[in-house]
């Protein structure tokens, strides 16, 4: 969809999917540590955790993608958020029972699976081509936004409840806020404020839709593999990051959430900046690259040189290259496939999205429970994050200069 002047109402209301969207699938990694001393469930049953929420969005992104295109997004988007409620409920009355917080994170999933690509598509398609680099940016923030916000409640909560409670607040304001969401979809949907209905261009209609070109499908694929290798060390790192700074560095839960917060923060700040620099017009394919390949640097740094001041500083530098590279990745579809197919390009992008999600988070714990030892997720991310580096670069290649 193509507009002339900005729909700040649709650009906030799908910004607002997304970060839901964010906090209620990044509200585990805080309380971890805490979840795993309570309630002994199995390391690799943790990852699956924030794994399962893959599963859903690998079949469904590129179909509900579609469906959004052609039918709306008002009946997919309430229907996520009941599932929502419906999962969390479900945790919050049996936590105990390892299968059944899975099944319950699986709703979750698929919940997450259409507010993920909702989310960002009404904000992007809401942008006039003025304001879309700007919106691009903060697009890119929704993941930082929902770890910051989940983060900041863990640590208002977790020196002074009880370590039984302390994780309950955050599946109950996971509660209230897709609930709260729910009434907002139903008002605007109703009001006309926010056209919910087809992202397609103004006048035209599914059959009218130019299929991608060939070159388009490459490039699209292309740039959902970065997206695995990429999503697939950052869930990692981000699910992991809290316990691994209680275990290996000793460190109260409480300090290790400002830890784990510091790079998070980095990242949003660069978030934003990126789209400026987007706006700017500062080629999309180079900057992309370079930020991949600071990251690489940082997984290949890091054993050498361990906690400290300098394991301070690697987190601020790899926050600013996991800032860049999401919102360079989000930039994708419009530049590939055109604003008026940003949905199914969304779709693509989101698979190989999934894909990391699914394996990152699993693939660490499986990693630790045979190596013994944290360090052996330098050597397996950073071999990930080189090859997304390699695909950056041809993928920079193909890229318009314009």
């Amino acid at each position: 969809m193509t507009v002339g002047h900005t729909n700040w109402t649709r650009v906030v209301f799908g910004l607002c999917l997304a970060f839901l969207a964010a906090y209620q699938l990044f509200k585990l990694p805080p309380v971890l540590p805490v979840l795993l001393e309570t309630f002994r469930y199995d390391r690799v049953m943790a990852g699956g955790f924030m794994s399962v929420y893959a599963i859903a969005g690998l079949g469904l992104s590129v179909l509900l993608a579609r469906t959004l295109e052609r039918h709306g997004a008002a009946r997919p988007v309430l229907s996520a958020l009941v599932l929502m409620v419906a999962g969390n409920i479900l945790v919050l009355i049996w936590p105990g029972h390892g299968l059944l917080v899975l099944g319950a994170r699986a709703l979750e999933g698929a919940a997450f699976a259409v507010l993920a690509i909702a989310g960002p598509t009404l904000a992007n398609t809401g942008a006039s081509q003025r304001h879309l680099p700007l919106v691009i940016g903060l697009t890119a923030t929704w993941i930082p936004v929902g770890q910051l916000s989940a983060s900041l409640i863990a640590s208002l909560i977790v020196p002074t409840s009880a370590a039984f409670e302390a994780w309950r607040t955050l599946w109950i304001v996971a509660v209230a806020l897709s609930i709260l969401m729910g009434f907002w979809t139903v008002r605007l949907h109703r009001s006309g404020r926010v056209d919910l209905g087809p992202g397609l261009p103004t006048g035209a209609t599914p059959a009218a839709i130019r299929p991608l070109s060939r070159r388009a499908r490459i490039d699209l694929l292309l740039a959902a593999t970065i997206f695995m290798f990429w999503s697939s060390q950052y869930f990692a790192y981000m699910t992991w990051l809290p316990q691994y700074l209680v275990e290996v560095h000793g460190l109260p839960v409480a300090w290790a959430l400002a830890g784990y917060m510091l790079p998070v923060a980095v990242l949003m700040l660069f978030n934003v900046i990126t789209g400026g620099l987007l706006r700017a017009g500062v080629p999309l394919g180079p900057l992309m690259a370079a930020a991949l390949a600071l990251q690489a640097a940082v997984w290949g740094l890091h054993p050498a040189l361990g906690g400290g001041w300098v394991g301070l500083a690697l987190l601020v530098v790899y926050g600013v290259g996991a800032g860049i590279t999401p919102t360079c990745l989000f930039a994708l579809p419009s530049a590939i496939a055109g604003p008026g197919r940003a949905a199914t390009a969304f779709g693509v992008l989101m698979t190989g999205r999934n894909i990391g999600v699914l394996i990152g988070p699993v693939l660490l714990a499986q990693a630790f429970k045979l190596a013994g030892s944290w360090e052996v997720s330098a050597p397996i991310f950073g071999s990930l994050t080189g090859l997304a580096v390699a695909i950056g670069l041809l993928l920079a290649l193909r890229l318009p200069r314009s």
